[in-house]
């Protein structure tokens, strides 16, 4: 049984979300040979203020100012 667990930056949709999962279970079943009722997947949204990429944070990092932005228009 495969247990995935997803970290995004806060932000995404319903759809988006649920897009992905279905994307990840397809894939899980095809590549693993898993039953999909067995594909356990966690979402955990965090804040771009306690990531860093680079030893920058998301939230300070002028080339993730657009993306950061899209979320938090979102939310």
């Amino acid at each position: 049984m495969p247990n995935i667990t997803v970290e995004l930056l806060r932000g995404r949709t319903l759809e988006q979300r649920r897009a992905f999962a279905q994307a990840v279970a397809d894939s899980a079943v095809d590549i693993l040979g898993a039953r999909r009722q067995d594909v356990r997947m966690v979402f955990n949204e965090i804040t771009p203020d306690i990531v860093a990429n680079g030893g920058v944070l998301a939230s300070e990092d002028a080339s993730r100012a657009g993306v950061v932005a899209a979320l938090d228009d979102r939310v």
